[in-house]
């Protein structure tokens, strides 16, 4: 096996930068990452089998939380109404969400990063973008309590993608944040309806409107052992189990034949949305550090995972997905 780097273009209506970052192993398996684009990983191909679903649009239309692994930060999902206070200073975001009532999904999914490194040796492949507030996102500095600088590093390797995350404070106030991921896996892989999913968290919190109110509930956790057909998810579950030492177990499909996909998270990942979009041609496993309007339910005394840096403080996570049976080459 020979991992190795290269960049390629590929022509979009978006008037974005065309190169994209082709990670692969030399033997069919491959990851493509768009940095202009959020440096979203819209490709995850293993043994000539698509595991990542990407909407048809994906060049043409601005709309990158549909497809691939999107990037959310410095807040996942939404925040009610836009609004938030934070150290006496009120906050009012654009209502983004698809209701037009929401701000949702934070600032670095829709805009360009730039690439700082790449690589390959006998047993990955990796490429690390930054995206610094500051700089590439200058017209929202005011929308957020303190400016941040978030490095991603995909690395490929045998079955196996990483996703590695550096946050890191400059400003000379808190940072208060939440990142998450929101990757889209193809259930035809796994068998499509027949697709057993499984996730392990016994809580979840109360939604209305997609927003939480502060409450949990109890959840049975043999009814999320369900085949793909007979589930319909919108959920957000927290104390996401340990499936070994300070790896969290964000969820998991598996076919009838035994082949699974199992993603995993540093500690701090404690939270999971579950999701089924309408097409129902994936489910988003989406590992969250944070609930949720969690900067709004964070000052009710809610413990909603928020994560506050120190001014120069910097933080680490990690998320990885695991191809636990390798796909049967394509003809």
């Amino acid at each position: 096996m020979s991992f190795r780097v290269r960049q390629e273009t590929r022509t979009n209506a978006l008037s974005r930068d065309p190169t994209v970052w082709v990670l692969d192993d030399g033997q069919g398996s491959c990851v493509e990452i768009w940095p202009a684009l959020g440096f979203n990983a819209y490709r995850w191909c293993v043994a000539g089998e698509e595991i990542l679903y990407r909407d048809a649009a994906f060049f043409d239309e601005l709309k990158p939380t549909r497809s691939g692994i999107p990037i959310l930060f410095p807040f996942p999902n939404r925040i009610r109404a836009g609004r938030f206070t934070w150290e006496g200073k009120s906050y009012q975001l654009p209502l983004n969400d698809s209701a037009g009532a929401n701000a949702i999904h934070g600032f670095v999914v829709r805009r360009p990063w730039r690439v700082t490194g790449d690589g390959a040796d006998a047993g990955q492949a990796w490429v690390t973008a930054e995206f610094d507030s500051a700089r590439d996102a200058a017209d929202a500095v005011d929308l957020w309590p303190a400016a941040y600088l978030l490095r991603i590093t995909y690395r490929l390797m045998a079955g196996e993608v990483r996703i590695e995350a550096a946050v890191e404070n400059p400003a000379p106030t808190p940072l208060p944040f939440g990142l998450g991921y929101h990757p889209y896996f193809r259930v035809a892989p796994f068998g499509g309806d027949q697709a057993c999913i499984d996730i392990e968290a016994g809580t979840q919190w109360k939604l209305v409107d997609n927003l939480p109110t502060g409450a949990t509930l109890a959840c049975n956790r043999t009814q999320q052992e369900r085949r793909f057909a007979d589930v319909h998810f919108d959920d957000l579950f927290t104390d996401v189990p340990f499936s070994r030492r300070d790896t969290r177990d964000c969820g998991a499909m598996e076919s009838a034949e035994g082949r699974r996909l199992v993603v995993e998270a540093a500690r701090d990942f404690r939270e999971l949305v579950v999701f089924t979009p309408p097409h129902r041609q994936a489910i988003c496993f989406e590992p969250y550090t944070c609930i949720t309007d969690a900067i709004n339910l964070h000052q009710q005394g809610i413990d909603t995972g928020l994560q506050v840096l120190a001014p120069g403080d910097v933080w680490h996570g990690w998320v990885q997905i695991a191809l636990l049976r390798e796909p049967t080459p394509a003809a």
